[in-house]
């Protein structure tokens, strides 16, 4: 039946609060929210981030106290992103699998101090590699797929040795979903979940992050295209997912976040499968900067944002504002 003014009126349901709380569709809570970390080797150490005004890279042990106070703000889990000294990269990435890496030491000394935060690693080369790219490189330049797969494999089941719950490979190799899979069953590691970024895309979005992990100045102005994603491409993404879920990942990430929201709903309608995106660096720094110049409302444009993620279909959110939103949504709750 079709609806007619004056019969209908959309704004009946909008005039109390109560009965605008009553027909919302989607609701943001803490336990929507991933919080990503930098960690910096050595004891008592913080250090800002330039392009990221308020996010700082921290030390294991002032990590660890960071991470009880957001398990104590209900957020679930953390991704862990660690800077590697210059003189530890190399071009074939051996530090990425090193036991006693910065990451493997981090996921240890977190799992003792909070078991109950679930962690999430990030298996990729580029903090690793002394030009800066996600693989290793062949005579032209040019990534190497199945070669830089083996090193990913390495850099995996030393996550997972170490207690990692979630290995998250955002490299964008072909195959290394089933190839991690495969080698997480044949050592025993059944129960380490794969979070894929699935569809992650060469953008421009990534600049602050590639200063945070120190690999803007290894890149030198060379890109990623030749393995992440054409940003005009949404079908590509779809093909992407598809691959991923086939070769056994527990979940999808889409990267970036507002930009690509389109990919979530199409990942979230086509697959129905758990989904993820990431409101990068580029996202973050963009808002710090209107919420500095005050021309934009902090609070309730952070939490606006995020709500956008949980409409388009993201099951989780990745993002730096998750401490400050978690924090925000408790004081709305007093």
């Amino acid at each position: 039946m079709a609806e007619h003014f004056p019969n209908t009126r959309m704004r009946r349901m909008r005039r109390h609060a109560f009965t605008r709380d009553l027909m919302a569709e989607n609701q943001l809570t803490p336990k929507d929210l991933i919080y990503p970390v930098f960690i910096l080797e050595g004891k008592n150490q913080r250090e800002a981030i330039e392009s990221m005004p308020g996010v700082e890279r921290l030390s294991i042990d002032l990590l660890i106290e960071e991470a009880k106070d957001l398990h104590a703000l209900g957020i679930p889990a953390i991704a862990l992103f660690p800077v590697t000294p210059s003189e530890r990269k190399s071009e074939c990435a051996s530090e990425a699998f090193n036991p006693d890496g910065l990451a493997q030491q981090a996921v240890r000394a977190l799992k003792a101090a909070v078991p109950e935060m679930g962690i999430i690693t990030d298996v990729a080369l580029d903090p690793f590699t002394s030009h800066g790219q996600d693989g290793l490189l062949n005579d032209e330049g040019y990534v190497l797929n199945d070669e830089t797969i083996e090193v990913l494999i390495k850099q995996a089941l030393s996550h997972a040795q170490a207690g990692a719950d979630i290995v998250a490979p955002s490299d964008m190799m072909d195959g290394r979903i089933g190839a991690i899979r495969q080698a997480l069953e044949s050592h025993g590691y059944i129960n380490t979940c794969i979070m894929a970024y699935s569809a992650k895309y060469a953008s421009h979005y990534y600049g602050p992050f590639r200063d945070a992990v120190g690999s803007a100045g290894n890149i030198k102005g060379g890109n990623k295209k030749s393995y992440q994603m054409d940003p005009a491409n949404s079908n590509e993404a779809v093909r992407e997912i598809a691959l991923d879920i086939a070769e056994g990942a527990d979940m999808v990430m889409v990267k970036p976040g507002m930009p690509y929201l389109d990919i979530v709903r199409r990942c979230k309608d086509e697959f129905a499968v758990p989904t993820f995106a990431y409101q990068v660096s580029g996202e973050y720094a963009m808002h710090k900067a209107a919420f500095m110049q005050g021309w934009l409302d902090e609070e309730t444009v952070i939490l606006e944002s995020l709500l956008a993620f949980k409409r388009a279909g993201a099951d989780g959110i990745l993002t730096y504002f998750a401490k400050q939103a978690a924090q925000i949504l408790a004081r709305e709750k007093e």
